[in-house]
């Protein structure tokens, strides 16, 4: 229609003006749609990741590090979009063979394993160098339990005894083997069964076992079952022998189990390290940095998928970092500390 009304226009003059205003219109329209399409970029971009995949090694299926994970996992799913699952494995020192052999993409591992990995000690032979950490998270709490009737009050009374120190390779096998050998116990001097939450559990109450050590956030879901048909006993573990422990071991801090958790009236001194997300390291750093910002914008969600999650702070999560920090959530945590 404005075509043929060009068309039939007599002066020139008229026609002049009429092509200077669609011509004008039309300039002053291209920056806005070229705004516009960059404004949409933007937006899908921010919502997106550059791989299409997000999976987290955890631990075992009635554990913190499962159900934290499987939280986390949901939220990226949800944000991004992207095919994000947890795998359940043994924990701490299969994740990270995992993560350094590219077949998972994030894990939850504990501090001492981590350390390990990355000097190339214990469980590996050389040092890892493909696995980078997004946040320090929450304390695992060692938690050393027996029960009323076995007279088990310290570690040094497990000499001789039948006890369970987790899944081989697990961080809370690696670190009930370091804290018997601070008290001058080996593996020697006891009978081990390697046995996760569950099964240790299970072992207890069968009676095949006379302690067990449980490594994990507050509280253990497998502990909790357990207290409703044992006469449990929570292991104090002393604080002086283990500050000579932690002049070598600095990723180990005192700690103390609430009075409460597990029916126990007073609280219970013993063992904490902090557990560790890490990523591989070749994940950029866009999507790293939109990784660490999605933990930190929706920790409501993880602290209603387990209480442990209360304890993951913005302000803590740098502290004590024991392995390169990705540069994608070095760029979130500078961004934060700038505004």
């Amino acid at each position: 229609m404005f075509q043929t009304t060009l068309t039939h226009l007599k002066s020139p003059l008229l026609l002049s003006v009429m092509l200077g205003v669609t011509l004008g219109l039309s300039a002053c329209s291209s920056p806005s749609s070229e705004t516009d399409a960059t404004a949409v970029d933007a937006a899908v971009s921010a919502d997106t990741l550059e791989t299409k995949f997000v999976t987290i090694a955890t631990g075992g299926a009635s554990g913190p590090y499962n159900i934290i994970g499987t939280s986390l996992a949901e939220i990226y799913a949800q944000t991004f979009g992207v095919n994000s699952k947890t795998q359940t494995t043994g924990a701490s020192v299969e994740n990270v063979n995992l993560l350094t052999q590219g077949k998972v993409d994030m894990v939850l591992a504990l501090s001492d394993v981590v350390t390990d990995a990355v000097n190339g000690e214990n469980n590996f032979d050389t040092p890892i160098n493909n696995i980078q950490q997004i946040a320090v998270l929450y304390p695992n709490v060692v938690q050393l339990v027996s029960t009323q009737s076995s007279g088990i009050k310290n570690i040094e009374d497990l000499r001789g005894k039948r006890i369970a120190v987790g899944d081989q390779g697990s961080g809370t096998e690696v670190n009930a083997r370091t804290l018997l050998e601070g008290f001058g116990l080996t593996y020697d001097d006891v009978t081990v069964d390697y046995l996760g939450f569950a099964d240790a559990a299970d072992a207890m109450k069968a009676g095949k076992i006379e302690a067990a050590f449980f490594s994990s956030g507050l509280p253990n879901s497998s502990l909790l079952e357990l207290e409703q048909g044992l006469d449990l006993q929570l292991v104090t573990i002393n604080q002086d022998k283990l500050n000579e422990i932690i002049a070598t071991k600095p990723y180990f801090k005192s700690f103390e189990i609430p009075a409460g958790t597990y029916g126990n009236e007073t609280a219970i001194p013993t063992a904490a390290i902090m557990n560790a997300l890490l990523i591989r390291s070749d994940i950029s750093e866009d999507d790293g940095y939109k990784l660490t910002k999605a933990l930190f914008e929706n920790l409501e969600g993880l602290k209603t998928a387990h209480q442990a999650a209360n304890d993951i702070s913005l302000a803590t999560a740098q502290d004590g970092m024991v392995a390169p920090i990705h540069p994608g959530a070095q760029r979130y945590y500078d961004e934060q500390a700038a505004k």
